[in-house]
């Protein structure tokens, strides 16, 4: 079955660790300075200097130079990524409140849930869903997405043995807000 989009676009979207925390807090004030998304979000200078750079180059984000001091501008939403800093802000609200931000932000991690969440998946067949990304990347995101109680892993007992993941319940409370993520 291939992939929709989605996937490719979720593994766009979380290619910068802070994108969807910094779509989530212009969503929330509606603009900020450099300086107070840095403070809010407790991220490094070069961090967010990457990411805004990132979210302007993908036409989400604008600097409004026009706002205050010309070399300390605002940023803002363009009109057109409200609706995916919504999403962004709701995705956000449910990990806050699961305890994961920290691992669900790693750049593979909701890519991943969301592949799974269509069913349980060999990692071959997410290796081939996500042509992307290492394999070390993969197994290294598998692995860290267990101890959270995002993913459990199930060893087949066949020759050669097989390793198939899936969701847990507490990963099954993100498909629906993964699911809502759409190329527009």
């Amino acid at each position: 079955m291939a992939e929709r989009p989605t996937l490719r676009f979720l593994a766009g979207l979380f290619h910068h660790r802070w994108n969807v925390p910094v779509l989530a807090e212009l969503r929330r004030t509606d603009g900020a300075k450099f300086v107070t998304l840095a403070r809010r979000l407790d991220v490094s200078h070069d961090s967010l200097t990457r990411t805004l750079g990132d979210l302007v180059e993908r036409g989400w984000v604008l600097r409004n130079a026009g706002y205050g001091h010309p070399l300390r501008p605002e940023y803002v939403l363009v009109p057109q990524a409200r609706q995916l800093a919504e999403r962004c802000l709701l995705l956000t609200s449910v990990l806050g409140r699961l305890g994961i931000l920290d691992v669900a932000m790693k750049k593979w991690s909701m890519p991943i849930l969301f592949a799974l969440g269509s069913g349980h998946r060999r990692f071959s067949q997410l290796r081939a869903a996500m042509a992307d990304a290492t394999p070390r990347a993969l197994s290294l995101t598998l692995k860290g997405l267990q101890p959270p109680g995002l993913v459990q892993r199930f060893v087949e007992g066949n020759y050669p043995p097989s390793s198939i993941y899936e969701l847990t319940s507490k990963g099954r409370e993100l498909t629906p807000v993964l699911a809502t993520f759409e190329v527009n």
